[in-house]
């Protein structure tokens, strides 16, 4: 069978819900499956790579990008700008890979508005309190901090209605399975296979 177009992956939930360590499951259990990167304007960290971990551009080089379409979804954040290239992604998609983007509910948004066939998939945790319990017990944000992010994911959770799918992260090698069935079942639909009946 020839190789077919990657997937366009948009996983996004509230800061908490696990995210970073269920794609990490993830990522580990699909060798079909890369990760996108980001252009960003902010400087390098410390061990970062160029073209690995960031594209990293000048604020002249990134409103250009915009000004040009050049990007899937942009936001600024802290004073830097972040986007999503449209070349990378397209690049890795025609080579069949499925390509996962963990951005938030306003960029999934943009994407959704540009790329018609991209599956969009939620990831909460098991409640509200959950998720403030999970806060806590990261032990770096103060009191303050945690109901703001309770604050955002409140209000992330009145937009998301525009999601395929909602995995809910009680244990994350279960909610990366899930993740993993809805890419392999995205694979199987009709419109993927229908040729096959072809005689």
């Amino acid at each position: 069978m020839s190789e077919k177009r990657g997937k366009l992956i948009v996983i996004s939930g509230p800061s908490g819900a696990g995210k970073s360590t269920v794609i990490q499951k993830l990522m580990e259990m699909r060798s079909d499956l890369c990760f996108s990167v980001s252009a960003t304007t902010r400087a390098p960290r410390e061990g970062e790579v160029e073209g690995t971990d960031y594209f990293f551009v000048t604020r002249d080089m990134f409103e250009r990008m915009v000004r040009h379409g050049e990007l899937l979804e942009h936001a600024e954040y802290v004073g830097n700008y972040y986007g999503t290239p449209s070349r990378y992604v397209e690049q890795r998609r025609a080579a069949g890979k499925h390509v996962l983007l963990d951005i938030e509910v306003q960029g999934a948004s943009q994407v959704r508005s540009r790329i018609r066939d991209a599956i969009t998939i939620f990831v909460i945790p098991p409640s509200l309190e959950t998720l403030r319990q999970r806060l806590r017990d990261r032990g770096t944000d103060s009191d303050t901090v945690i109901q703001n992010r309770l604050k955002r994911a409140r209000a992330e959770y009145k937009e998301a209605t525009f999601y395929d799918y909602i995995v809910i992260n009680d244990d994350p090698d279960e909610a990366a399975h899930e993740l993993d069935s809805i890419i392999t079942a995205a694979c199987c639909r009709f419109e993927e296979r229908g040729e096959l009946l072809k005689l």
